[in-house]
């Protein structure tokens, strides 16, 4: 079991709360996650820690919304999300938490940009992008070097989802079966690379009842959530975490 203070233990049971949330709809809510659990761990350790949580999120998901999912948008995406998720694995086996940072950093503050830019635009923005295979390919193998560099995909899945024109409850279950699938994948990579271990495993195990509460809080409290305000605030948190993984 790792020792933490009563301060980290409160950001680790909060991180797990959000995770249930952000599985029952708030997406955005994973950049945040993932930028406040380095606050408590090595930035490398944080990533294997998290992995598991994420896993036990989108179960409960894929249970909810097990009949929202449009198979064949997931199909197309597959082949080129594995080819992100290998590239994602030989720069996780080369860098440290401290060279690590910077580019999980990066990646935040690009989603950030990607989510602005799509809210603002609206419609507009998905007209912008191709609907071609290259579109698929580059998405695929975005989404898939980001989970695995630092299980922060969610951006990049949401604009994909969304270039598609799916109704709410579809977008977020092909979402929701899309993360299980590839977080499974992900584990024998991040067991080979040391970032899931049997600690780590037992720690997070502590931490199932707190994901599940999350995730009954985001079914009955989203609807009474201003959206777009929740959104701000959230994606103005995240952006403040990445800045810090950046330059401190």
């Amino acid at each position: 079991m790792f020792e933490l203070s009563l301060l980290q233990w409160l950001i680790v049971i909060l991180s797990a709360v959000f995770i249930g949330f952000m599985k029952t709809g708030v997406s955005s809510l994973g950049i945040l996650v993932v930028t406040i659990l380095m606050y408590v761990f090595p930035a490398k350790e944080s990533v294997g820690i998290l992995l598991p949580l994420l896993i036990i999120g989108d179960i409960f998901a894929v249970i909810y919304y097990r009949k929202s999912v449009v198979w064949k948008y997931l199909v197309s995406l597959i082949p080129w999300v594995l080819i992100g998720i290998i590239i994602g694995f030989f720069v996780l086996d080369q860098v440290n938490s401290d060279q690590l940072k910077p580019i999980i950093g990066g990646l935040v503050l690009a989603l950030i940009i990607l989510q602005v830019s799509r809210e603002r635009l609206g419609e507009r923005f998905n007209q912008l992008l191709p609907k071609s295979l290259s579109f698929t390919l580059l998405m695929g193998v975005l989404a898939g070097f980001t989970t695995m560099i630092g299980n922060a995909a969610g951006g990049v899945m949401a604009v994909y989802l969304l270039v598609k024109g799916l109704p709410k409850r579809e977008f977020v279950g092909t979402g929701a079966w899309f993360f299980l699938f590839v977080n499974l994948i992900k584990v024998p990579f991040y067991i080979s690379l040391g970032l899931i271990t049997f600690d780590s495993i037992s720690f997070n195990l502590w931490l199932v009842p707190t994901i599940i509460v999350g995730a009954f809080i985001g079914i009955k409290v989203l609807p009474l959530i201003p959206q777009k305000t929740f959104q701000v605030l959230i994606l103005a948190f995240a952006a403040i975490g990445a800045l810090r993984l950046l330059f401190v």
